[in-house]
């Protein structure tokens, strides 16, 4: 069954990285990813969690211990990808000089 499941995942991350390959790269917004990726690893870590919950009430501990192992990795992963800066698209003009040095210039009743 784990391998079924490799096979199964590995296909699975060749035909999304086909899709995102497909796309406009330019389109492609990391900070979305990232954000996207956040959602489905809390997903996971928390399913993870009922797993291990769910085989600790069945009297199951080494399979709650693994479970549990599981979700606190996810958890690790959450962190790590957390802490990833993403930096700002080059669309978005950041101001060379200071904001207050030509403050009122535009609007010639502050002068």
């Amino acid at each position: 069954m784990t391998q079924l499941h490799a096979l199964r995942l590995r296909l699975l991350v060749q035909q999304e990285s086909s899709r995102i390959i497909h796309e406009q790269v330019e389109e492609l917004d990391l900070s979305v990813v990232q954000a996207r990726s956040l959602c489905w690893l809390a997903l996971l870590a928390e399913a993870h969690e009922e797993q291990a919950s769910d085989a600790e009430q069945r009297g199951n501990m080494e399979q709650a211990m693994g479970w549990f192992a599981d979700a606190m990795r996810l958890r690790d992963v959450i962190q790590l990808v957390s802490s990833i800066e993403i930096p700002l698209p080059e669309e978005i003009p950041l101001p060379h000089h200071s904001e207050h040095e030509h403050f009122g210039e535009d609007m010639p009743h502050l002068k």
